[in-house]
């Protein structure tokens, strides 16, 4: 849609941030208000709103669309959402390791191992790591500790940790950015360890890449825009 509003403001009332376009507030797709829970996160949807020209683009507002769905598909049903990205514990890809070469076993084991150690250490929980693909069952009291550490999140923090973890395909990954404050750009190159060795066998694909990058943008927003929900 062409763009209708000349100036973008951010309100406080009753602890949140809410924006508004030449005195209006925003709402979501669902029609709330688009209110942010901290002023960090409010400022960078706000800068989002000012950076639009003659029309509004919604690809180029990736914050505004992660706060959009914290809103109207997270707080709405939290408990529901949180299961959701708890089972990738199931099936995580730190537990899943090569069986060869050596190279790329040792690689993972370099990465992924004090990942696992961190989770272990923080929810007092258990892996069971297996080589190859085929299914392994984690232990109960595992799953169940860790979807209690995820519901445990505001929604719009649990927003941003699912994009970490689809992207990843790690619940571990995604809670260590969230609550371990690891580095996002060590985390990303543990989450693609199988993906490079896999350009150093065969060659670098250039459409492969573009959609890597794309990711690793997705990725990298998501886990700043965690970071600012709970500033």
């Amino acid at each position: 849609m062409k763009r209708f509003y000349t100036d973008v403001s951010i309100v406080e009332a009753e602890g949140d941030f809410a924006i508004q376009l030449d005195g209006r507030p925003v709402r979501t797709p669902a029609r709330a208000v688009l209110a942010l829970p901290t002023a960090a996160l409010a400022e960078a949807v706000a800068a989002e709103w000012r950076a639009q020209r003659e029309t509004v683009d919604p690809a180029s507002m990736p914050v505004t669309g992660l706060a959009n769905a914290a809103i109207d598909h997270v707080a709405t049903d939290k408990s529901r959402f949180a299961a959701g990205v708890a089972r990738y514990a199931q099936s995580d890809l730190l537990c899943y390791r090569a069986d060869g070469p050596d190279t790329l076993v040792a690689r993972q084991a370099a990465a992924w191992d004090p990942l696992l150690d961190w989770a272990r250490a923080r929810y007092d929980v258990a892996f069971t790591v297996t080589q190859g693909i085929l299914p392994v069952a984690q232990p109960d009291d595992t799953l169940v500790r860790l979807e209690a550490a995820v519901v445990a999140l505001d929604p719009f923090t649990l927003c941003g940790l699912s994009t970490l973890v689809t992207l990843s395909g790690s619940l571990v990954c995604g809670l260590a950015l969230v609550e371990g404050g690891r580095d996002i750009d060590a985390i990303w190159q543990a989450a693609e360890i199988d993906e490079a060795w896999q350009v150093e066998q065969w060659g670098e694909d250039a459409e492969a890449s573009a959609r890597a990058a794309r990711r690793q943008t997705e990725f990298s927003m998501a886990g700043a825009f965690c970071g600012m929900s709970r500033m």
